[in-house]
């Protein structure tokens, strides 16, 4: 059966990203502030959710957060099927930017899909992150 991306709540993102992201923390550190203002999506194998991203969408521009995707379902095409749809919807709404906070490790990852690194940099917890960012036409 083929993948299915699904709009999902932010509640059903939870799980995913606390497992993959800070499964150390309690399940609040995956929250995000604002995330009943996002779109979230879930990725599904045969009903069972193995990926999950949240966009948010502010005037011509888009942030997606929290992309994870369960470890024994990694490197096999479906974050980047998820990450389409939401370039898609992007493409859709037509929006001038798609960025994100990249962890320093994913950047080649980001970059395959025109994403580009800036030159802003922080850390949380103990993980250092860039901002990279796709301008659109």
């Amino acid at each position: 059966m083929e993948p299915q991306v699904i709009e999902i709540t932010s509640e059903e993102t939870l799980s995913i990203r606390h497992q993959v992201m800070w499964p150390h923390q309690t399940i609040d550190y995956v929250r995000v502030a604002n995330d009943q203002t996002g779109k979230h999506f879930g990725l599904f194998l045969n009903n069972t959710m193995v990926s999950v991203i949240s966009l948010f969408i502010v005037g011509k521009e888009a942030q997606f957060r929290k992309f994870a995707t369960l470890k024994e379902y990694q490197g096999k095409g479906y974050g980047t099927r998820l990450l389409q749809e939401v370039l898609t919807i992007v493409k859709q709404h037509q929006l001038d930017r798609l960025w994100c906070n990249a962890r320093i490790e994913k950047c080649e990852y980001y970059a395959r899909f025109g994403m580009q690194l800036t030159d802003k940099k922080f850390v949380k917890g103990v993980i250092e992150y860039v901002i990279m960012e796709k301008i659109l036409d």
